[in-house]
């Protein structure tokens, strides 16, 4: 077993037995981190911080076949990688513009994406829009995905087992679309990627977080907005000072 499922287990584990298999409020709670373990590449064509990405998929993998995300969208609706791929209605691996410079995590889908096949189409999706549209962005011009690609029963935390089988499907995502910058959405999502084992108010002290070589933002997921009012302000601060860091990614000479 890898370093990386031993840390989603101990961490998780940890986790479940403190909080019981639902997702906490935010600030309530911790969750869990995740390191992965680096395996070296067999892809070739890999250059940049898109080779890091690559050494995360373990390397008999046949995610390192697949070049576009047509593909990893068929890989996933083709496959049975954990039990939660069983219930699903419908896969989610992701929806949005496949060369964006901005990507967009959650941590797994709901009950309206499920019915759906596509991340963030419920009341917390369409705020997301709205989120992106007051720092321009129109959901075409993002990439958006989930580290989970089937939704929880009830929407319970992520297993252990179910973040190793599909977090190789998100880094091949990223791999593939190449952004200059990642958000991710709730403290799920940030402690997955950044292996770190956080509130989300800790980890929104540091304004990016290097992923690899990517900046990475975390803030509020729209959820927990639509529950309280006094997500919105940090979330506004955030998302600010996150177009700024992307034009001067995506337009430094401008």
């Amino acid at each position: 077993m890898s370093d990386l499922t031993q840390d989603i287990k101990r961490i998780l584990e940890d986790q479940v037995a403190i909080a019981g298999g639902f997702l906490p409020l935010p600030g309530s709670l911790e969750e869990g981190p995740i390191g992965p373990t680096v395996v070296p590449s067999t892809d070739a064509g890999a250059a940049g911080p898109w080779s890091q990405f690559l050494s995360l998929i373990p390397s008999g993998s046949p995610l390192h076949d697949l070049t576009t995300l047509e593909q990893i969208a068929e890989y996933v609706a083709n496959n049975v990688l954990a039990p939660i791929d069983e219930t699903r209605i419908n896969p989610v691996p992701g929806v949005g513009n496949p060369n964006a410079d901005l990507m967009v995590i959650g941590e797994a889908p709901g009950a309206d994406e499920d019915k759906k096949g596509e991340p963030f189409v419920g009341r917390a999706g369409q705020l997301l829009d709205k989120i992106l549209a007051a720092i321009d962005f129109r959901r075409s011009d993002v990439y958006i995905a989930n580290i989970l690609k089937s939704r929880p029963p009830r929407n319970r935390d992520p297993q252990p087992e179910e973040i190793e089988a599909h977090l190789p499907i998100l880094m091949r995502q990223i791999t593939i679309v190449q952004p200059r910058l990642l958000l991710c959405v709730g403290r799920v999502a940030g402690n997955v990627l950044t292996g770190q084992n956080s509130t989300l108010k800790a980890l929104r002290q540091q304004n990016f977080h290097d992923f690899h070589g990517i900046p990475l933002m975390v803030t509020y997921h729209p959820a927990a907005l639509l529950r309280s009012g006094q997500y919105k302000r940090p979330t506004w601060e955030d998302v600010q000072a996150l177009r700024v860091r992307y034009d001067e990614l995506v337009t430094p000479n401008v």
